[in-house]
Parts: C-alpha cells; structure tokens; sequence
C-alpha cells in the first residue's frame, strides 16, 4: 500500500490531530467538525447562526481542463458549472467555496437551482431528497489568496477543505471550503 493510499484511509481526527501538531495549532471543536463533517456545513451554520445566506461570487459553464476533470472524474472537455460563493450571516462572512460539477449528472431541476444561484448545495441535495454521501479529500492550512484577503478583509491563514459529493457511485460535485484560522473558535 503507497503513502498517499495510506493517507487517504486515514481518519478524519487523525488528520486535524497531524494538521495541528505540524503547524503548532490547536483547533477548537467547531473547527474541527465544519472540516471533518461529512454532512451539510450549511445545516451546521444555520445551528450556529441561525439561517445563513449565500452570495454568488461568480457562476459559470466552462469546458473542463485536465485538473478540474480528474476532480470531478470525467473527460476534459467535459461541461461544468463552476461556482464561487460566500456564506453569510447579515454582513460577516462565514465560509467561501468554489464548486465544480458536471453538468450531464444533475437533474433539469438541480441545475435549475444551481443556475438560479445563491442557494446552497446542501440545501439543494435536501430539498430534492437526493441520496449522496461526502467523501474529504485533503484538510489543510493556506496562505489567504489576493481574494481571500479581500473577502475576509485579513491577511490571516485560512484552513481548508476539498471533498466530493457521490451519487450513485460517481462524483455529483467537487467543493473546496475555505474559512480564516481564528473564526469559529469562541463556538
């Protein structure tokens, strides 16, 4: 068994446990379950906060290159829709996250919704009862991007999260959520 086959079995609390020991962090509890959840972190938002918003940043259809195909397991040249928004709740920004997914997977109606913006995917899957399960991919610290900075107006780290959402065993959506390292932790 390879390295990285090894590190993709491993569990979830063992990854933030080595995400904390090799950057000298200590998460809090709720930093902890939005990166390990494998459910909505919508509905976990909506707990915390009380119902959130979501603004589109941006949405697209696009060809798929060879990276964002192997996200999301189809051919390039493949259409996706990209996605990039941001959780709110009144002014404060809560979470960013891009999206991609293949278009020829969804109903008419979820790519409706999609299309129509500003809905969250959890929201989404619940309201059309679609049966789907969360696999994470990668739990990380970054360095904050010229529009994470701008978004979240801090130069701080930001932690990480890439997971897939699958559907009748094939990848329904890529997603990458991104919040800053000293939000979540008073909760």
């Amino acid at each position: 068994m390879t390295m990285a086959k090894n590190e993709a079995n491993k569990p979830l609390i063992e990854k933030i446990n080595d995400l904390e020991n090799e950057n000298n962090k200590h998460f809090s509890n709720t930093q902890k379950i939005l990166l390990t959840t494998d459910g909505s972190i919508t509905a976990i938002l909506d707990v915390l906060y009380g119902k959130i918003s979501l603004f589109t940043l941006d949405q697209h259809f696009e060809d798929a290159d060879e990276e964002h195909a192997k996200l999301v397991d189809v051919e390039a040249g493949t259409k996706i829709n990209f996605r990039e928004v941001m959780m709110h709740k009144g002014a404060k920004p809560l979470i960013y996250a891009i999206s991609h997914i293949p278009l020829f997977r969804c109903s008419d109606d979820v790519c409706a919704d999609l299309i129509r913006a500003d809905i969250p995917i959890g929201r989404i899957l619940k309201n059309y009862n679609i049966e789907s399960r969360r696999e994470i991919r990668k739990i990380y610290i970054e360095e904050p991007n010229a529009k994470l900075r701008e978004l979240f107006h801090t130069e701080e780290e930001m932690l990480a999260r890439e997971y897939v959402i699958i559907n009748n065993d094939e990848v329904l959506m890529w997603i990458k959520e991104v919040f800053p390292i000293s939000y979540f932790t008073e909760i």
